[in-house]
């Protein structure tokens, strides 16, 4: 059913004065609450309860620091990127997985002292798997400037997680980033 041009119109209206109905009805709410309670009327037995502040925490430093914290994530980076080198010192050939992986250079600053990519990793297998990345930075000769390996741990099943690889060996330098090899498994 077709609706005639004048209820379109009624339509439109209405959708229109909504945001300044709330806005009014916003406004009195307010002011209704900003009044003065002193004045006569009001209930001198309704009090506001404000609960006493529990005990503030003690000032003693956390047993977790920042420095801690970046140091345990990079300890972590660290073995994971050494089990990927470790398995794919056993690949034979490019590996098992390189129609799983793609890699994107990430834009570039002037004041960027690494070269960035965005490893793509996509694992079609029914369960969590460890994927081992060899990415290559190379120039526009496709010289090889540098070479950095890339773990995914527990890549989920059905998924596509990202990771990046980063040279500081490519810094500076108008680079390309490939996959060398990658191995799921």
């Amino acid at each position: 059913m077709k609706a005639t041009p004048s209820a379109r119109r009624s339509h439109r209206a209405a959708r229109a004065l909504a945001p300044v109905a709330v806005a009014a009805l916003l406004f009195t709410s307010t002011a209704a609450c900003d009044s003065d309670t002193s004045g006569e009327g009001t209930d001198q037995g309704v009090h506001t309860l404000t609960p006493e502040p529990e005990e503030s925490p003690s000032e003693a430093p956390s047993p977790r620091t920042q420095e801690s914290f970046a140091a345990s994530v990079s300890a972590e980076s660290e073995r994971v990127r050494q089990e990927a080198t470790k398995r794919l010192e056993e690949v034979e050939g490019r590996g098992n997985a390189v129609g799983d992986v793609s890699v994107n250079g990430l834009p570039l600053t002037a004041s960027e002292e690494v070269r960035s990519a965005l490893v793509r990793v996509t694992n079609p297998t029914d369960e969590a798997t460890f994927f081992a990345v060899k990415v290559e930075f190379v120039d526009a000769g496709d010289k090889v400037l540098d070479t950095v390996v890339v773990g995914v741990e527990d890549a989920p099943p059905d998924r596509t997680v990202t990771a990046r690889a980063n040279s500081r060996k490519a810094a500076g330098v108008k680079t390309f980033p490939r996959v060398a090899q990658a191995e799921r498994g």
